[in-house]
């Protein structure tokens, strides 16, 4: 893997599996002036205003091509060519979770409250994703990227992050661990499922990590509306199975969408132990990947291409990452702190030979 390699700040340390992205090192604190001084050029920039027209014509081309595809289904009526309807609503439920996302980090509008009310409408009623769960486990992710035992993201789960994790894993489990890297994508598969689950379970947990009182409240009923409204439509509309196969194939593919977004955005960089202490600039520079690409890209990836620009800048809109990344490559430059960027092939990649290299312990016939 090449993923920031080289030094950083005069401390080498190989991103890839040579190195097996565990537990880095951190570079000098006391540098927190680094970020001071890049956040007063992004400012001066203009490049955290909010861009209201291009939010107002990508909420709403989104919306129409959401109703595109469900007057389709309603037309098409009982078919097996519903499964492209499948797949066309899939990749639509991953760009309604984009604007989702882009809501929660208060990039679309000035006011809190249209946020909140954009993101509810968005991830609890049109995709059916608890999004006071999705908020409070994302702020964690973005206050400690790839940070042991602060980072959800990285919490052992089904899939281990680090040798440690993989280390104590017993059986099945084990087993799972060894074959990771194999198993990545078709994982991904369930990860639409798995969020459904998560933030539906999180609405009943007491003093959980989803938001409490009125808005989980109003999370629940749209939440209880979508659900409600998704499997009306699948079991009235088509046949018993076509509806089960309509729904695998739709959350199937949803979650393969959603997962292949974020997977290169993290997975493979450096990690950071519990007690490390690192400055907020690389703390998010050196935890974090760009995809090279044109316009395309940035559609298809929701702008999470630019992941440095936005782990540094949450509430800059979408737009404006593209024009940030140049001032923030050549900041880093100046001041020494590697800046990744790579391909979407070779992301996955790198992504694939650390969860293979994590697995490693576990496969002592081998050597790593």
């Amino acid at each position: 893997m090449t993923s920031a390699t080289g030094a950083h700040n005069g401390i080498g340390h190989q991103g890839g599996p040579a190195g097996h992205a565990e537990m880095t090192k951190p570079p000098p604190v006391g540098r927190g002036s680094d970020y001071a001084s890049l956040s007063r050029e992004v400012k001066q920039s203009g490049l955290l205003k909010r861009r209201p027209g291009y939010y107002s014509v990508k909420v709403g081309a989104n919306l129409l091509l959401l109703a595109v595809g469900w007057t389709a289904f309603a037309l098409i009526g009982q078919s097996w060519w519903q499964l492209v309807t499948a797949a066309f609503l899939a990749v639509m439920f991953t760009q309604t979770g984009f604007i989702g996302h882009d809501a929660g980090h208060h990039q679309i509008a000035s006011s809190k409250r249209v946020n909140s009310l954009l993101g509810h409408l968005h991830a609890d009623l049109l995709i059916g994703l608890s999004y006071g769960w999705w908020i409070a486990k994302h702020n964690r992710h973005h206050s400690h990227p790839n940070h042991v035992d602060r980072d959800p993201d990285i919490a052992d789960g089904a899939i281990a992050f680090t040798q440690d994790q993989a280390r104590v894993r017993r059986g099945a489990y084990a087993w799972l661990a060894r074959q990771q890297a194999w198993l990545f994508f078709p994982m991904l598969l369930l990860e639409g499922l798995a969020l459904h689950v998560a933030g539906v379970r999180a609405l009943f947990e007491r003093g959980g990590t989803a938001t409490s009182g009125r808005t989980r409240l109003v999370g629940a009923g749209l939440l209880t509306a979508h659900v409600g409204g998704y499997l009306a439509a699948l079991f009235i509309v088509l046949s018993p199975l076509q509806a089960v196969c309509f729904l695998l194939v739709h959350q199937g593919l949803f979650g393969l969408y959603m997962g292949c977004s974020f997977a290169p955005n993290h997975k493979g960089m450096p990690i950071f132990g519990k007690d490390d202490k690192i400055d907020f600039l690389r703390r998010q520079v050196l935890t974090s990947r760009n995809i090279r690409g044109g316009r395309i890209t940035d559609l298809a990836l929701g702008g999470l291409n630019y992941q440095i620009e936005h782990h540094l800048f949450p509430s800059m809109p979408r737009p404006s990452l593209r024009h940030a990344q140049e001032l923030v490559r050549a900041f880093c430059a100046r001041h020494g702190v590697a800046y990744h960027e790579t391909g979407l092939v070779d992301s996955y990649a790198q992504v694939l030979r650390h969860l293979h290299a994590v697995g490693g312990p576990l496969r002592p016939e081998l050597e790593y």
